[in-house]
């Protein structure tokens, strides 16, 4: 659990922190901005998913927390410690970014990012998720780290929501009035929608890998010696 809130707080630290950051340096060009959030995040998944991942799977995700287990990869008693602890963690994160550049510790999102095109877009950017994330466990899972990475590396430019597919990251980001903000009340709808997408992802590969089940230990990274 502390892997988990460790984790997920160094990723909102990364979402918002290059956002504030890409967003002051851009000079008002919002493309360069995202782009250098969207570096900065593929490139610290990466490197948080192999520093962590022997500890506890580097889920950093409640969509792929429930996913795991819902295959047997993680027994359920751990999901509440784990979605918890993920939540947790991004709060702090999103604290301690505002800190470092003299924000407000948390403040509500004013960032509209609502409609059916923004919810279907979550919806994409979890279900492409999971899909790289479960065909990759079958028998590569060492590439796992480097496959997540660059998805959603890709999916920001992709998807019009600009991929955040991750609940914890979502609840996070709407108590952060910046660059990578989402409304409060737009964050239900995302979460559902992710949810909704880590699920049709799931249900699809139980029938592309028939060994989904014996293969779930290796999602993100094998934590079977937890």
């Amino acid at each position: 659990m502390a892997a988990e809130a460790l984790g997920t707080g160094l990723l909102l630290a990364v979402v918002i922190g290059s956002g504030i950051m890409g967003e002051r340096l851009a000079g008002g060009n919002v493309a360069v901005a995202l782009l250098a959030n969207t570096l900065a995040t593929g490139a610290m998944l990466v490197a948080l998913i192999l520093a962590l991942g022997p500890i506890s799977g580097a889920h950093f995700n409640p969509a792929v927390t429930i996913a795991d287990a819902s295959q047997g990869g993680l027994p359920w008693r751990e999901v509440p410690g784990y979605l918890a602890a993920q939540v947790a963690g991004a709060f702090a994160g999103v604290a301690v970014t505002h800190v470092m550049f003299s924000e407000p510790v948390f403040s509500a999102s004013r960032y509209a990012r609502a409609g059916g095109a923004q919810l279907f877009s979550e919806f994409i950017a979890t279900f492409g998720l999971l899909c790289v994330i479960w065909g990759c466990a079958r028998r590569r899972s060492s590439a796992v780290p480097f496959a997540v990475g660059a998805y959603i590396t890709g999916a920001y430019w992709f998807t019009s929501s600009t991929s955040f597919a991750n609940p914890a990251v979502t609840l996070a980001r709407s108590a952060s009035d910046t660059f990578a903000g989402i409304r409060p009340g737009d964050a239900p709808g995302f979460i559902v929608a992710q949810l909704a997408g880590a699920a049709a992802a799931t249900l699809l590969f139980r029938w592309l890998v028939p060994s989904l089940l014996h293969d779930a230990t290796s999602v993100v990274v094998s934590h079977s010696e937890r």
